[in-house]
């Protein structure tokens, strides 16, 4: 799911126009409760306007064809697959990486985006991600009769019964959906090894709704329902006291702020951090000393004022999404009644409006100038 934040990144480094010609827009999101069968809230994503970035824009964005437009510029060899980080040495104004195929790369800047469990994030002082006791499940189905889900281009959200799962319709004949819920580990860890009890488990859990949604995952292959995930988020107050940059080392995406997903905006605010990252280090680098003898003291301090910046201006946003998309996480998928009946009769509007107000932001160009 891009929205309009990541929209403004993707115009920013030049690849929006390209993705925009493959994906269709969405009408707007619609949320539900599973326990009455009733509509929660509904708001239109043509008509909702945020202050900082004007009419939103969402659409659901293979992840194939975007990593193909973010890699098309770079020149070649530029990426290394299956290229396991395991240690990071120090070498005066380098850093070694030691890869777990032996490989040994020297580096002036070292970025970690490697996702939830990052090496470089773990060097800079930060913990673990934390559990959140829920899981979840993603799929997409295919296999509809006539070729066609019938389904409007809206973003349904279900709340109810502990669970939280919605779907997006990608084209005619392909539907992306995902389920979350709360488990024990020996729960998720049964349910991982037997994708048939964990089919009928997801069945079992969806309430009251539409047979149309009934039958997305009724149509989705066994195979699907094997991957469970567990939902991990770093806990906010450490991304205030913790340093996200040290020296000339830094982290992003994942490894910065791993968080819920229910708001979206994981994948979304990690395009953010490489905008700003990209034009806070571009800024520094460009700037060299007349001095050969100097030129690498030098370039090691800018870089890290660079870095330095980079983390100042990443470091409230993302303590902001992680933490207000844990909050709407703990509310969606609530068991306690009294919680459930404000969610479902108060709240659900001021939800779906929350996810907005966070895409409502514009990381800015790849250039001050």
């Amino acid at each position: 799911m891009i929205w309009t934040n990541a929209w403004k990144a993707l115009d920013a480094i030049g690849v929006g126009h390209s993705l925009r010609q493959h994906h269709h827009t969405l009408l707007g999101i619609v949320t539900s409760s599973t326990e009455s069968g009733l509509k929660t809230a509904e708001i239109s994503f043509n008509k909702a306007k945020g202050k900082k970035v004007g009419k939103h824009e969402v659409r659901r964005v293979q992840r194939k064809l975007l990593m193909e437009a973010l890699s098309n510029d770079l020149p070649n060899g530029t990426i290394r697959f299956s290229s396991k980080l395991v240690a990071i040495q120090e070498s005066g104004f380098f850093k070694l990486l030691h890869l777990a195929d032996g490989t040994i790369i020297r580096t002036k800047v070292l970025i970690g985006c490697e996702g939830v469990n990052s090496v470089v994030a773990k060097w800079l002082g930060f913990n673990k991600a934390t559990h959140t006791g829920r899981y979840g499940i993603r799929g997409c189905a295919t296999n509809f009769a006539n070729n066609n889900h019938g389904l409007e281009p809206l973003f349904s959200q279900f709340f109810g019964h502990g669970v939280r799962f919605g779907l997006v319709p990608c084209d005619p004949k392909f539907v992306y959906w995902f389920f979350t819920f709360a488990a024990s580990h020996d729960q998720e860890k049964e349910l991982e090894e037997n994708p048939t009890k964990t089919r009928e488990f997801v069945l079992s859990k969806l309430g009251i709704i539409p047979d149309q949604v009934r039958g997305v995952f009724e149509s989705t292959e066994l195979e699907a329902f094997k991957l469970i995930s567990p939902l991990r988020y770093r806990k906010p107050w450490e991304l205030l006291w913790k340093s996200i940059s040290k020296g000339n080392v830094c982290v992003a995406g994942d490894a910065l702020h791993p968080m819920t997903p229910d708001l979206g905006q994981g994948g979304c605010s990690a395009l953010e951090d490489g905008v700003v990252l990209a034009r806070c280090l571009g800024e520094v680098l460009l700037r060299n000393s007349s001095k050969k003898s100097e030129k690498l003291e030098e370039e090691y301090k800018n870089i890290e004022m660079g870095l330095k910046k980079y983390a100042s201006e990443r470091k409230w946003r993302s303590f902001d999404l992680v933490a207000t998309a844990y909050v709407i996480g703990f509310i969606q998928q609530s068991h306690n009644k009294v919680l459930s009946f404000l969610r479902d009769k108060f709240l659900a509007s001021f939800l779906a409006t929350w996810v907005f107000k966070k895409a409502d932001f514009d990381c800015g160009k790849l250039t001050n100038n």
